[in-house]
């Protein structure tokens, strides 16, 4: 999986299977919450970003479909990936055509599962693409190298971790809260008055040279990694 870790929201009725899942997966750097309804799903949704959602298409009858319908209608874009207890490359077919970006019949196995997960997460978020590249700074997620300007940039191994979390969600801007559970992959109150989160951003922006210019802070808010002015 990326290095920090991915929150993922399991969507699913059965609660012994959202638990093996729930268990599975944080065992591999995911973050995940469990939804056993879509009521509750929509408030979360609401409430918190995803990166990759684990939906049971045969929830509640046919409120998977119209919930992953909406989902694609008001341009969300967390990576989706359906369940479902039809095997029939027809039910395949209907789920990904609504927008679901892979579709696994049950039973699952779990080990197929986070591959899946991963898969997505480098399309949507890398572009298959092992290095990512804005204005005259570079990261190369296999070798996890930084270099501004060409030169390599040393970072520890936290530092790497926030830059590209906050490099691949360009533009949009992230809590400290979310930061810090995304990192650490347990409550924020790991970091507790985030004195350790704000010296990671230090550092970072100071290695990072002109580059840490593009790492800014909102307000009482968060940070955002962007060259527009804030």
């Amino acid at each position: 999986m990326t290095p920090y870790s991915m929150a993922v929201l399991i969507i699913e009725e059965d609660r012994q299977a959202a638990k093996d899942i729930y268990n599975y997966l944080a065992q591999h750097n995911c973050l995940c919450k469990i939804a056993n309804s879509i009521a509750d799903a929509k408030r979360m949704i609401e409430n918190e970003n995803f990166d990759c959602i684990i939906l049971d298409i045969d929830i509640s009858s046919d409120a998977g479909t119209i919930f992953l319908k909406d989902l694609r209608r008001e341009m969300k874009i967390e990576g989706v990936i359906t369940l479902s207890r039809n095997t029939s490359p027809e039910s395949a077919i209907i789920a990904l055509n609504l927008g679901a970006d892979d579709y696994l019949a049950k039973p699952i196995h779990l080990g197929e599962l986070s591959a899946r997960i991963e898969a997505i997460m480098r399309r949507k978020y890398l572009n298959d693409k092992e290095q990512i590249v804005f204005k005259n700074l570079k990261m190369n997620t296999l070798s996890r190298t930084v270099t501004v300007d060409d030169n390599k940039v040393n970072l520890t191994k936290t530092e790497y971790e926030l830059l590209l979390l906050l490099i691949i969600n360009k533009g949009r801007v992230i809590s400290k809260e979310e930061i810090a559970a995304r990192l650490s992959g347990q409550s924020a109150v790991y970091f507790y008055n985030f004195d350790i989160l704000y010296t990671h951003l230090k550092n970072l922006k100071r290695k990072l040279l002109s580059s840490g210019q593009y790492i800014k802070t909102v307000y009482a808010t968060g940070y955002i990694f962007s060259d527009e002015d804030i």
